[in-house]
């Protein structure tokens, strides 16, 4: 049904991803530190959800360029396969900078629906809106009998899957993983640099492939 190599990148590259500290990260630690594990397990739920309509819209969307036209199609992918060298790139050359320890303060506390609240911040970031749709079709092996749209989706929704457990961890190990970046900087760089350095070359490969 899926490729199992394209499968094992996907998982591998997914675990960098969640594990790697950026401002989700640092949204889900501070809900915790500010309101208890109850919030912080409810803001990992809206991200697993976001995720998950994230998901469905990049497929729709990718699916209907699939139909319209097959160049149209591989236009967006190597334009995706651009965006994730971007990506990389970014995240190597932030990485050479001085280490920033992730903050957890709130600046707003007023209770408010801490799952929808999470959700929809997910939802409305054009970011991580560009990144499903650049992400998720590096994987798909349009040589399978599965459909290509079926081969996005089950990625495509593989990722909250993946995700959600570590965000968990993170809200049941906050103080300890937060006091580790902070006495140990150099652990962020290099989760930074790794994931940056996959991103590149994930991205030159399509580009290489297409042309």
């Amino acid at each position: 049904m899926i490729n199992f190599e394209s499968l094992l990148s996907f998982i591998t590259l997914s675990f960098l991803l969640a594990v790697s500290p950026g401002p989700s990260n640092a949204f889900l630690m501070a809900q915790t530190f500010a309101k208890g594990k109850a919030a912080g397990m409810q803001t990992a739920f809206g991200f697993a959800t976001a995720g998950v309509i994230h998901t469905i819209l990049a497929v729709a969307g990718l699916s209907v360029i699939l139909k319209t036209s097959q160049v149209a199609y591989q236009t967006v992918l190597i334009i995706g396969a651009l965006y994730l060298v971007y990506l990389g790139v970014t995240s190597i050359i932030d990485s050479l900078r001085k280490p920033e320890v992730i903050h957890c303060e709130l600046t707003n506390k007023k209770e408010k629906n801490i799952f929808v609240q999470a959700m929809l911040t997910e939802i409305f970031n054009p970011k991580v809106a560009l990144f499903f749709l650049a992400f998720i079709p590096q994987f798909a092996d349009s040589s399978l009998n599965t459909p290509v749209w079926l081969q996005l989706l089950i990625f495509g929704l593989l990722y909250p899957i993946l995700a959600f457990p570590i965000d968990v961890l993170y809200v049941k190990s906050g103080n300890k993983i937060a006091g580790y970046f902070k006495h140990h900087p150099s652990a962020q760089q290099w989760i930074d640099r790794i994931a940056g350095s996959i991103f590149v070359v994930l991205g030159l490969r399509l580009v290489f492939e297409v042309f």
